[in-house]
């Protein structure tokens, strides 16, 4: 009777037992936390649910964030709304078949805006994606949450690829350097750490940190910011010369033709920009026929259309120079007129052609997109389009040195009269080097339909610029051309962050004038009886 009672007594104790709510963990608690009502207690909450480690954190997190989690201050509990309107608790997932009248979404400023954005940065602080931790220690180094630290510092101890060792030493660097409570030796070296950084953002974090510092600290953070400041003057001066080659290598694409048709024929041709735009137009019909036809061989379009666009600018510069050009010899200012005419007559064929407005040419897979080098910034289609013209330069010069169109051609333009009279058909050759000069025109339009609008007018662009480098350069000499490209394109680019674009060209064609008043045939003046004349 007595072992009965006992075990009576002891199966209703379990049974009470078992109907108690369960004991609330970390993660329960941070959750609950939310139905507080006050900001600080949801900033609170949301480091205490980072910190929970429990899988459904990150789900509250992102509901926080879109306006979805409610909470109910009365009844402490907290639900989340999902995208299709279903209701869940959200400590258990469980459905919920509607929310409470006094639930309420729980609010927003500022301060915690950055907190949820930290947060989400600390739940994937120890992904198994390399990209994602890194990507989520970056998110931290921006908001120096101090929540994250603890969970910024087991991922540092964990750890083992460099650059995600970097990426997590700098998010703590920029936790503790705004730590209130962080000693100085941590705030020395969180300032070390942002020193070898050396960009902008750890400028601006610098810039950031509140005045009132210890001596040691505050002499650190301002020898940190003149370091900066001079490594980042040092970047500057690195990136204007990175455009300045870019747009050099665009100069010279452009004016190379120019410099052989005006070394040799002595012809001031205004329609070379028209041949540019010829061949930034074949691009274009290249491409659309490969969209529409051949798809699969789109990366390869502009690897078709150098050669196609070569061949029909070079042909339309044969037919000019055969038409009007022969006549004209000898009378620089009637050819001037003449091919400014020609010029005006191939752009309103295109326009009847393709219409007037911008056409599309893409970029294929392999000049998509963009590389950091230090604190730089270089973007593959302009990289490719520096190789491409270096590649188009040697590829001339060896012509011009080891083919017997090139040994004609040099003779022409040294002495024209004396390689006549030794059996060079100067004629021949006057029709060749202007289709060649048209040609490699042509190949300048594919580089440039890459980086510059695809209309009738996109030769005009580059016209009068592709006369300031031939005439700077040498008047037929291509060393002279590649050097006068690349130092006018360097000089425009250091010139536009003190003076503007407009007077940096204005101030450019100036100094171009008064180096002819010393130079009158450029930097490398052609040698010959003719030229010397």
């Amino acid at each position: 009777m007595l072992s009965r009672i006992l075990f009576a007594a002891v199966a209703l104790a379990f049974l009470h037992l078992a109907s108690q709510p369960a004991l609330a963990g970390p993660y329960e608690d941070a959750v609950a936390q939310f139905a507080a009502g006050s900001f600080s207690d949801t900033e609170e909450a949301i480091g205490k649910l980072v910190a929970s480690g429990n899988p459904r954190a990150a789900t509250i997190i992102v509901a926080l964030q879109d306006g979805r989690l409610f909470a109910d201050t009365d009844a402490k509990t907290v639900f989340i709304k999902a995208g299709d309107g279903t209701i869940s608790n959200a400590v258990t997932g469980e459905a919920v078949a509607a929310l409470p009248d006094k639930a309420e979404a729980v609010r927003l400023n500022n301060k915690l805006r950055r907190a949820v954005s930290g947060a989400m940065a600390g739940l994937t602080l120890l992904s198994p994606d390399l990209n994602k931790r890194i990507q989520a220690a970056q998110s931290v180094f921006k908001t120096h949450d101090e929540t994250m630290l603890p969970t910024v510092e087991t991922a540092l101890k964990a750890e083992k690829n460099a650059a995600a060792r970097q990426a997590f030493a700098e998010a703590r660097a920029s936790i503790l350097l705004f730590k209130t409570d962080a000693s100085d030796v941590d705030k020395l070296d969180a300032i070390a750490t942002l020193k070898a950084r050396g960009d902008q953002e750890a400028m601006a974090l610098l810039t950031g940190v509140p005045g009132e510092q210890s001596a040691a600290v505050a002499s650190g953070i301002a020898s940190a910011k003149a370091a900066i400041e001079r490594n980042l003057a040092l970047w500057s001066m690195v990136q204007n010369a990175w455009y300045g080659l870019s747009l050099g290598s665009v100069l010279l694409l452009a004016a190379i033709g120019l410099a052989i048709t005006f070394g040799v024929m002595g012809v001031i041709n205004m329609a070379h920009g028209e041949m540019v735009m010829l061949g930034a137009y074949t691009t274009f019909v290249v491409q659309e026929t490969i969209r529409t036809s051949y798809p699969a061989l789109f990366d390869y379009s502009l690897l078709i259309a150098v050669p196609m666009a070569f061949l029909v600018a070079g042909a339309i510069g044969v037919l000019i120079e055969r038409s009007v050009i022969r006549f004209l010899y000898g009378r620089p200012l009637e050819t001037l007129l003449a091919t400014w005419g020609l010029s005006l007559i191939l752009q309103q064929a295109v326009r009847t052609l393709f219409g007037p407005t911008n056409r599309e040419v893409g970029n294929p897979s392999w000049m998509s997109g963009a590389f950091e080098l230090g604190q730089i910034t270089i973007t593959y289609n302009r990289l490719w389009i520096l190789c491409f013209t270096l590649a188009v330069f040697v590829i001339l010069l060896a012509m011009l040195r080891y083919t017997a169109l090139g040994l004609e051609m040099r003779a022409v333009t040294q002495n024209r009269r004396m390689a006549a009279s030794m059996g060079i058909a100067t004629s021949r050759v006057d029709a060749l080097t202007f289709g060649l000069g048209s040609g490699i025109a042509g190949i300048a339009g594919v580089a440039l339909s890459q980086i510059d609008n695809v209309s009738p007018n996109l030769g005009q662009s580059y016209i009068i610029d592709s006369f300031m480098v031939v005439v700077f350069g040498g008047v037929g000499n291509l060393w002279g051309t590649l050097v006068g490209a690349f130092t006018l394109g360097i000089a425009n680019k250091f010139l536009e962050p003190v003076a503007g674009a407009v007077l940096a060209k204005i101030a450019i064609l100036v100094l171009i004038i008064l180096f002819i008043q010393k130079r009158p045939r450029g930097l490398f003046a052609l040698k010959g009886r003719a030229v010397e004349a």
